[in-house]
């Protein structure tokens, strides 16, 4: 990376608490918490939450925890499925340290990851939340390099409108806001509560660096994000949330709407392209 190389004189760890909702998950979980592990800066703590999957995950994390020092992955256990929101908030709620970073159970990390959003927050201790971007690759394929120099770039009001600019498996928040995930929400939870702490005036920026993975298709795959019409009408319940709760205003919610169906045309566009086997 040249100039921007991550400091080998960092402390060995990060304070951060990795927080991972899980359901049905003992298949990709052990990937997951590999790329943690593999960090430059190591989180002091991974969380593990399985949401009721009913199908031996939980026995599947405590075999995942048990491979690493004791104490580091901890499992934690909701008593009834209550889908991504209310496993996320669980892990906040257990969480020890400042900040906390997110992980979904099928995707991975680069090892810069960590070390390059935590010498953002150190430089800035004002930033709410941090991100980077996030691509879609096969398993096993090699992370991509980070290019120097590494950029933060504040996310405005105005660019949150257009769409979520903060993939769930990139974001760094601090622990102490008074926000949570709406566990009304199963689906496009994850924007909702950007969207809270960016609308409400909190500094949230984002890395010019792909430093995380998803290993299946964004949208039009097996799971919550599957079903494109389900998708397409949680964001606009988002959109209605935000306007009820004056966080947007009856303009900027009509903007929104109105490049919530441009995408929706796109991404049926993109799926009808898609090869069968691969929808």
């Amino acid at each position: 990376m040249n100039e921007d190389r991550v400091n080998s004189s960092l402390p060995a760890t990060a304070p951060i608490s990795v927080v991972i909702p899980c359901y049905r998950c003992a298949d990709t979980i052990g990937a997951s918490v590999a790329s943690i592990d593999t960090q430059q800066r190591r989180p002091v703590e991974v969380l593990l939450v399985d949401d009721a999957s009913g199908d031996g995950t939980l026995e599947a994390l405590h075999r995942v925890a048990a491979a690493y020092p004791p104490g580091w992955v901890k499992v934690v256990t909701s008593p009834a499925n209550g889908g991504p929101s209310q496993a996320r908030n669980l892990g906040w709620q257990a969480a020890s340290q400042p900040y906390i970073a997110f992980l979904d159970a099928d995707d991975t990390w680069a090892p810069e990851k960590i070390a390059l959003q935590m010498r953002e927050l150190e430089r800035d201790p004002g930033i709410a939340l941090i991100a980077h971007r996030m691509k879609v690759v096969s398993r096993g394929a090699a992370p991509d390099p980070v290019r120097a120099p590494v950029r933060a770039h504040t996310i405005s009001r105005r660019r949150l409108l257009l769409n979520n600019p903060f993939p769930t498996a990139s974001v760094i928040l601090r622990r102490d806001l008074p926000f949570r995930f709406n566990e009304r929400f199963r689906r496009v939870e994850d924007f909702l509560l950007w969207a809270q702490i960016g609308f409400s005036g909190y500094h949230c920026v984002k890395l010019d660096q792909v430093l995380a993975y998803w290993h299946k298709p964004t949208f039009g795959a097996a799971g919550l994000s599957g079903d494109l019409d389900a998708m397409h009408r949680a964001g606009k319940e988002v959109r209605q949330e935000l306007l009820r709760t004056g966080l947007v205003t009856r303009g900027e919610h009509w903007v929104a709407r109105g490049f919530g169906l441009i995408r929706r045309s796109r991404r049926r566009v993109l799926l009808m392209m898609r090869p069968t086997g691969a929808r």
